[in-house]
């Protein structure tokens, strides 16, 4: 589903850090991550290999959001990539003994869609070490995934598609946000209840004239085909093709 993005959206207001990454090609599916769901800001700051945003693995892991790679940036200092940022988000999988207060993906995407209009940074740290204690104790909420216990070590890439998911999903919820029609599939005009009512009396007839409903007694097959009918939620032409059906029985019946 394509969005409508203004200045103060979410997409344009939260930023993606990785901090000490060890591998391009984790980069590279970062990127892929954020071009999924929207974002494009991202943030490497002291990458392990110089051209991590060149790199072979980067490029091939991006499958198709180089976009991302070419417009990020690297930075030696964390300070640097939280320029402009009015709230910071840690992401860890180990809780600290002194942290800032620690929240749920769904908690901080409620917060940054709906209270904030500010930039917002989601600092990850490198795969083997997890962020240094200092940036997390420095952040506004330490957010942490409420993965297996026993085994709770995410990829960064998919703990970055879980974050970006989440506030992907908030936008759409937001009774503020009024999304465009869907171009995928065909969208028919929905049939209204006369026209569905008449539906029935003519697919009813047409049981009857074909022995398969005894008017006499009935039991409950119409209420249950009206249930059956009804979760589907018809369109006008549903609703013409099964009259049309119907008409075709009566027809036949008739020689």
């Amino acid at each position: 589903m394509n969005l409508t993005i203004s200045d103060t959206s979410v997409f344009n207001r939260l930023r993606i850090i990785l901090v000490d990454t060890s591998h391009p090609g984790n980069i590279g599916a970062v990127a892929r991550a954020m071009k999924t769901m929207g974002f494009s800001d991202l943030r490497l700051v002291n990458p392990r290999f110089d051209d991590a945003l060149t790199h072979p693995d980067a490029i091939a892991f991006a499958s198709g959001a180089q976009d991302i790679l070419a417009s990020a940036k690297v930075v030696d200092k964390i300070e640097d990539a939280l320029v402009d940022c009015h709230f910071v988000a840690a992401v860890s999988a180990r809780l600290r003994e002194f942290s800032p207060p620690v929240i749920a993906p769904r908690e901080f995407a409620d917060k940054v869609v709906n209270t904030t209009t500010q930039p917002v940074a989601l600092v990850f740290g490198s795969e083997r070490y997890g962020l240094p204690n200092e940036i997390v104790m420095n952040s506004n909420v330490l957010i942490n995934v409420p993965a297996n216990p026993v085994y709770s070590s995410l990829n960064l890439a998919q703990a970055v598609q879980i974050l970006a998911y989440e506030c992907r999903m908030s936008v759409l919820a937001n009774p503020l946000y009024s999304a465009p029609t869907s171009e995928i599939g065909f969208q028919g005009e929905m049939a209204s209840l006369d026209q569905i009512d008449r539906m029935y009396q003519h697919l009813e007839e047409a049981l009857v004239k074909m022995d398969f409903l005894d008017p006499q007694n009935p039991k409950k097959l119409m209420p249950r085909l009206k249930r059956l009918f009804s979760r589907a939620q018809l369109e006008v032409e549903e609703v013409n093709i099964i009259r049309g059906i119907s008409k075709r029985i009566l027809d036949f019946t008739k020689k």
